[in-house]
């Protein structure tokens, strides 16, 4: 059983990210204090279609985290 609202466009599901999107994501420093980082993305590092803590991104300034909300579709 799935608990939890399930959007589609929390940025979990690789098919929901495209190069060009605005995002915001979570940082590996900032994970413990939840600090969002707001970008473009450049690359989609994550293989799989799914991942629960949020789809790896490169932003186009070269930072690389994990998306936790999608700004823009």
């Amino acid at each position: 059983m799935i608990y939890g609202t399930v959007t589609g466009m929390n940025g979990q599901n690789r098919s929901d990210i495209k190069s060009g999107l605005n995002v915001a994501i979570v940082l590996k420093k900032d994970q413990r204090s939840g600090t969002l980082t707001k970008g473009v993305v450049a690359d989609i590092l994550t293989n799989s279609s799914f991942h629960p803590h949020g789809i790896k991104v490169r932003l186009t300034d070269g930072q690389v985290g994990r998306v936790q909300e999608i700004l823009e579709s």
